[in-house]
């Protein structure tokens, strides 16, 4: 394991650990005692997701790959069009370390024991969510590092070649960065300084990597990208249980019907809308 993974590994066991000690006060509500069982349903998701494309996404999805594809193919003659100074390299990678673990998690820490401490169940359940989708963009990016192999841009000739046992592709800092952020502007989405704050954050984070020359365009883009994704899927995943009102009126319930007594089988189609209680 490289010295960067063990730094990550170091700061989210450390964040973990953290966890269960204020979780003695949270109020009801996801409890960190799920965030190993919904890890595994995530990675779950997140590797199959491609086998579950639709029409509404599968333009999407092309789209990411053109891109991603557009930016490989250019990745060495974009990395020289920056003016590579010592004090560019210097600063970019002052701020790059915005998107270290060892920010990152002690933000989302910070959330879910401001939230408990002060009572407020969002704020809470953004910083356990925050810690969720952190872990599942390190293992994404670990497990794409190591399939891929891609070298860095001072590595090598420059090229970024793939399958040379280096750990280009994606940027961990950039996915792991948008992954809390994703979170945090999709919890917050109606306070748009918050959202603003959030992602232009991890932009900033993805732009260091890149001047600081840690990563090509391509491995920030991709990473911004499935950041994004991953912090979507836990925040929706959190509000995904409840149907709403019309839906429970206009989509029923199908329900198999089998009688093996007179060889008979069908569909019921149930609807339970909500009485509402106010």
């Amino acid at each position: 394991m490289s010295r960067p993974s063990k730094l990550r590994a170091w700061a989210l066991a450390c964040l973990l650990a953290s966890l269960p000690a204020a979780s003695a006060q949270e109020p009801p509500g996801d409890s960190v005692k799920d965030l190993a069982k919904n890890i595994v349903l995530d990675q779950r998701q997140i590797w199959t997701s491609p086998f579950r494309m639709t029409r509404r996404n599968a333009k999407w999805w092309l789209i990411f790959g053109a891109v991603t594809g557009a930016l490989i193919a250019t990745d060495r003659r974009t990395s020289q069009q920056l003016p590579n100074t010592a004090d560019q390299l210097a600063v970019s990678r002052g701020f790059s370390r915005l998107g270290a673990v060892y920010t990152l998690a002690p933000i989302a820490g910070g959330l879910y024991l401001g939230g408990v401490l002060t009572h407020q169940p969002e704020l809470r359940d953004t910083g356990l969510l925050g810690a969720e989708a952190l872990v599942d963009g390190v293992i994404v990016s670990e497990v794409l590092k190591a399939a891929t192999g891609r070298q860095r841009p001072l590595e090598g000739d420059g090229g970024g070649h793939f399958f040379h046992g280096s750990d280009g592709f994606p940027s961990g800092h950039t996915i792991e960065s948008f992954a809390l952020a994703s979170v945090v502007a999709h919890r917050y989405h109606d306070k748009k300084a918050v959202v603003v704050l959030a992602y232009g954050l991890a932009t900033l984070v993805g732009a260091a990597r890149f001047g600081a020359r840690q990563h090509s365009a391509s491995d920030i883009v991709a990473g911004g990208v499935m950041g994004w994704f991953i912090g979507r899927h836990v925040a929706e995943r959190r509000r995904g249980g409840a149907r709403s009102r019309a839906k429970d009126w206009l989509l029923p319930q199908v329900i198999p019907q089998v009688q093996p007594a007179d060889r008979s089988y069908g569909l019921l189609l149930a609807w339970h809308p909500r009485v509402s209680q106010e």
